[in-house]
């Protein structure tokens, strides 16, 4: 979806399970966004800082570097802060969920996600 200035919104994808990313890609393709993946927690705040997307899908399990780990980092540094995380996890726990927006996550969803649902997510963090 293009924002006002015409621009499509911009969306990292922070996923280690090829099966999860290539259903992402697939959804963000269709729903036009320009989007890009890094399959790894070490890489990822070096590739936020350059591609300074609108909105962070962000695994919670990551080799390196845990999502919460890069969430608290985003949401410490005055120039990332801004950026929307919405954060994924296999374990939806109550206590996950909590944790997550405790260390300033914008959204939590739960794999295995329906489409609808992320889409739905991705769509009310891109339009606030």
């Amino acid at each position: 979806m293009p924002k006002g200035d015409g621009r499509k919104h911009s969306i990292l994808v922070i996923e280690d399970e090829d099966n999860i990313a290539l259903a992402l890609d697939y959804l963000l393709t269709r729903e036009n966004y320009a989007h890009d993946r890094v399959a790894n927690g070490g890489e990822a705040l070096a590739r936020i800082r350059a591609m300074r997307p609108d909105l962070v899908l962000l695994d919670v399990m990551l080799p390196e570097m845990s999502g919460y780990e890069i969430c608290q980092a985003m949401r410490l540094d005055p120039d990332l802060a801004a950026i929307k995380i919405l954060m994924m996890t296999a374990r939806g726990s109550a206590i996950e969920r909590k944790k997550g927006l405790a260390l300033g996550a914008d959204g939590f969803i739960s794999k295995p996600f329906e489409l609808t649902e992320l889409r739905s997510e991705v769509r009310r963090l891109l339009e606030r």
